[in-house]
This record gives structure tokens, sequence and C-alpha cells, in this order.
């Protein structure tokens, strides 16, 4: 295998996954990852599924965190960086530049803040409305939407922000940060548990903040003093104690999460502390247990485990995977063994998987070594990784 190896500090370790913040007790080994620097392809084993190609070798992204593409007919490319910018490109694999889409300027980037996601709106077509999460100051989560003019050069109006929401973060780390909109047409956000170890002040079991929880609002109407409303269907808008935003609850960080497109499930992947890393396929007002369960290992309380949803798969601490990437059910045309499997990785690792909801079987599919931070899926639902090598990888079946 002709892969350079680099090591990343702690600090470029990014403690979005579960390294150690303030309190939090959790240490990651300084880990290799591979750095691309000229050869486009990343060469695996010949018992692999897959392997990564570098998609766009002439460009080069600063911790790449997030990859979207909008349904406006396009063919682009668009990559967050987590100091603050999104870059836009051809999604052409002999592409030179990137312009910068938007810049949210000097925003706190320590521990797991930054920008950690964004999506665009279902119309943004016609209504040029886009969706961002970040910290834009230390320990406060923010969603806000942007404005592409329409009579502009297709870049947005970084004066155009309506703020959507602010939620207090009691740490720096578990964060969460996925955007993505559903069928239903509303914003579903993912929400950590505000950091610290073992989530000792019960913030994922807590419904009356938004911590902990994957989020659901409709940002196409409003009501009272939010600009936002609440679907009227959520589980606990009849609960006056509880926030209304929430569609479920009980996760510690869940790093990325997509909607399959054809079955409409929502997935989530969900970073373990300890011992074990778990992946939800997500309902309506259920609760996943953290952080009384890590998986279905009993991590506090009772171990009384009636009223929680188990994961769908979970993986343990064993073989150097210590920190779980959410993926994509893949929906493309170009590998065909993995059409209809979840696609997800381990940030530490560097492995990719694939898992068949069907049978329960998971299958090893690449092992990069890369520091994977992101999944995203381009117009025609191909899927691609961001890596912390600053390289932007595609599939390509072996």
């Amino acid at each position: 295998m002709k892969n350079l190896r680099i090591l990343f500090s702690a600090a470029v370790l990014l403690c979005f996954l579960s390294c150690a913040d303030e309190s939090d007790t959790e240490v990651l080994p300084e880990m290799e990852d591979t750095q691309g620097q000229g050869d486009d392809e990343l060469e695996n084993d010949d018992e692999e599924m897959i392997t990564l190609v570098n998609a766009f070798p002439n460009l080069s992204f600063s911790e790449p965190l997030d990859l979207q593409s909008a349904d406006n007919e396009s063919n682009r490319i668009y990559v967050a960086e987590k100091k603050g910018t999104i870059k836009v490109f051809e999604n052409d694999s002999e592409v030179t530049s990137a312009e910068t889409f938007l810049d949210l300027g000097n925003i706190p980037t320590s521990s797991e803040q930054g920008l950690l996601g964004f999506t665009f709106h279902p119309d943004f077509k016609s209504n040029g409305f886009f969706y961002v999460f970040y910290t834009p100051v230390t320990r406060v989560a923010r969603v806000s939407r942007f404005t592409v003019p329409r009579t502009d050069s297709g870049l947005a109006d970084t004066d155009s922000e309506l703020v959507i929401l602010e939620i207090p973060q009691p740490r720096t780390n578990h964060n969460g940060g996925q955007l993505t909109f559903g069928n239903d047409g509303y914003l579903y956000i993912s929400v950590g548990d505000g950091g610290g170890a073992g989530d000792t002040n019960g913030n994922a079991q807590n419904r009356t903040n938004l911590l902990g929880s994957i989020l659901r609002i409709d940002v196409d109407t409003t009501q009272e003093n939010m600009n936002y409303s609440i679907p009227p269907n959520n589980p606990f808008v009849d609960e006056p104690d509880f926030r209304s935003e929430i569609y479920a609850y009980g996760f510690r960080n869940p790093w990325r999460m997509s909607f399959d497109t054809q079955t409409n499930k929502l997935w989530v992947g969900d970073v373990g502390q300890n011992t074990m890393e778990e992946i939800d396929v997500t309902e309506l007002g259920e609760n996943y247990g953290w952080n009384l369960y890590e998986g279905t290992n009993c991590f506090s309380g009772d171990c009384n485990d009636s009223g929680f949803v188990d994961p769908v798969f979970e993986y343990a601490h064993d073989n150097g995977d210590r920190s779980i990437t959410g993926g994509y059910v893949y929906r493309g045309a170009e590998n065909p063994s993995i059409i209809g499997k979840y696609v997800y990785g381990d940030f530490v690792s560097g492995r990719i998987w694939a898992f068949d909801e069907a049978d329960g079987n998971n299958t090893l599919v690449a092992e990069t070594r890369l520091g994977i931070a992101s999944f995203g899926t381009d117009a025609g639902q191909e899927l691609y990784v961001c890596a912390f090598d600053g390289n932007i990888y595609r599939f390509e079946e072996n």
C-alpha cells in the first residue's frame, strides 16, 4: 500500500468525534492519516470492495466537514470548511479552482466548534435559501438562513443572514451539526448533548432543553416570536414542559445523519464514549438511550431498558475503531455492490463499511487510514468522502 502517512496532533484531530474537552475524560491517541500529495488513488487490499480515488486532485481543502449538492441543475459541489467557509466548484475531476460561496469570518473553531454543516432548501432553485449550522461565539450553536441573490454571481450574500435558532452549549464539544430536509419539507437538525464526559447533567434525557436530540422545525412559516414554526405532529407539541422542536432524543453526539432517498428513513451515526459506536434509524418521538445506555450497554442508572430504542447496529472499540462518522444509504449507480446499503466510516481507524439493514450484515469495504470527517452526495447520488488530509474522495468499485 503506497500511502504516505502523517501524524495528526490532538488539535487537528477535531474533537467533534470523541476526544477530550474540559471535564471530558475521553482521550484519543494521535492517529496516522493518509496524505495524498499527488497520489490520485488510495490503494486497498485485494479483498476490499471499494477503492477511494481523489475526486478533485487539483483542489485542496482545510478541514472539510460537509459536502452537499443543490437541486438547481448546476452540477456543482459545495464543501464546508471548519474555519467558516463554503467552497463551490464544478463537479469535474479536472476542475482547477473553487470559489468561496460563503465566508462567515472569524468564528470560534477550537475543539468541536466551527462551521459544522449546511443544507439547501428544497426550493433553492427559486428562493436561493440555504441553512448553516455554526458556532458564532464560544459555547453557542446557531442555525441561520442565507440567501443567494437571483441576479448575482451565484455566490451567497453574507449580509442576508437570518438567525433561525440558537442553542446554548455547556461546553465546546458534542455539538452535532448536521442539517437536512425531509420529504415532509421540514428542516431536521442534529444536536449533541453539550459535551463533557458522561453527560453529567443528563441533557440528552432532558426534554426541556434541545441538547442530545434530533430537532424538526418548519422554516417556511413562523409563529410567535420565532423565525420558524413547530410541525403540528411533532411528538411533544402538547407537552408544556418539553421543547416542541424535539423529533427524537437520547443521543450523545449525532455526527452525521441522512435520509434514504427511497425509503425516507432517517439514519444517524451517534458517537459513543468508552466502548460502543452506534447506528440508529430514527423515528418520531423515540428515545435512543444516552446517557443511560451507550449502544445496548448499560452506562448509568438502573439498567432498565424499557422505553429505549436499540441501535440497528453497533460496534465496539476493539480494533482501533473509536468514532463513527455517519453516512448515506447508497442510491447511486457506479458502485452496484453497495446499492441499498448504509455506507459509513470511522474517523479514527479510517475504515469504511456497508451495512445491510435487510439481513444485518456489516461488510468492511475499504481500509483507508484517512480521518473520515463526513460523507456527501452529488446530484446523481454518487458518494464522496471528506477527509482530513484536505482531499475529497469518490468511490470506485474494485
